[in-house]
Parts: structure tokens; C-alpha cells; sequence
């Protein structure tokens, strides 16, 4: 099964360094019955795809976390055993945790598919989204615009050996 673990620059860096994503358990997103209802699309890439952009939508809020963190997203996609990633079913209509899924222990770093992270050209959108991510959460129509333009910049998709290249 294929799962999108949302994570900053430097969470990426700190996997690499220990060859694991983790400690668990770990948020991760997949296409879950409930993505797919939501979805309601039979296409595989397609139902990836969106999970992929929960994914980032979630590293968008670890950014908005930690000051001191670089303004990119980073999604690490991880293929992991069936069974390995469990959606929690008192959440599965909660619309901020479609697609999510917990994974209960770390994850080796060999068993990821490709890293996607924002280019620097949109860390100025993202910048200004982890700004304003409260107050669209609040409902602030232009505050959702904002983090809205984070969201239009496509993730880059990078091979695992790439990583080094990635982190600062």
C-alpha cells in the first residue's frame, strides 16, 4: 500500500540521517474508503493524487508549527505492508483527516517511492499560507485564499537519492 508522509526540510533531513521515517507512530495519508467516497473517482492516480496533496496540506501545518522551518512542503510517498496503515474510523467523516491514516511503527527510509517538495519558487506563497493558516481555519475568506495559493504550486518529484540534493 502506498501512504504520503507529510514532513518538513528538516524531518526530511532527520530520516535520512537515521535511514528511518520516524519514531511511530507516524500521520501519513492514503486512499482510504473515505477519500474515495469523497473523491468519487475510480482512478487510482487520481485517488493518489489527492492524497498526496492531504499529505502536503498537513506539512503545510508542521511548517506553520515551527518557525525556524524551511517554507516547503515535503511528502515522502512510503509503500508499506497491507494492514500496516490503519484509518481510524471515528474520523473517517471528519472532512480535516480524509485519507488519514496512522502507521504504528517507523519506516525505513529504502522503503520509500519518491520525495516531493515544493520549488523554491514557492516559498513565498507558502510563507504567506502557514501565516494565515489559523485564520482560514477560523473561516477568514481572504486567509483561505492565501493558503489557497500554496496549494496551487505543484510538489516536484525526486528520487530517494536524490534526498541529499534536498536538505539543507
Amino acid at each position: 500500500m502506498r501512504v504520503y508522509v507529510p514532513l518538513t526540510l528538516s524531518g526530511l533531513a532527520a530520516a535520512h540521517r537515521a535511514g528511518e521515517i520516524g519514531p511511530g507512530p507516524l500521520t501519513a495519508y492514503a486512499v482510504t474508503p473515505a477519500l474515495r467516497e469523497w473523491y468519487v473517482s475510480d482512478d487510482i492516480e487520481e485517488l493518489e493524487y489527492a492524497a498526496l496533496n492531504r499529505a502536503a496540506s498537513a506539512s503545510l501545518r508542521m511548517i506553520a508549527q515551527n518557525p525556524d522551518a524551511v517554507r516547503r512542503r515535503v511528502v515522502v510517498a512510503v509503500e508499506v505492508p497491507d494492514g500496516a496503515a490503519v484509518a481510524d474510523p471515528d474520523h473517517s467523516l471528519d472532512p480535516s483527516s480524509l485519507g488519514e491514516v496512522r502507521i504504528a511503527s517507523p519506516v525505513a527510509l529504502a522503503r520509500a517511492a519518491a520525495v516531493h517538495v515544493d520549488a523554491d519558487d514557492a516559498q513565498k506563497d507558502v510563507t504567506a499560507a502557514a501565516a494565515a493558516l489559523g485564520a482560514a481555519d477560523l473561516g477568514d475568506d481572504d486567509a483561505q485564499f492565501t493558503v489557497d495559493g500554496a496549494e496551487d504550486h505543484e510538489l516536484l518529484w525526486f528520487g530517494i537519492q536524490e534526498i541529499p540534493n534536498l536538505i539543507p
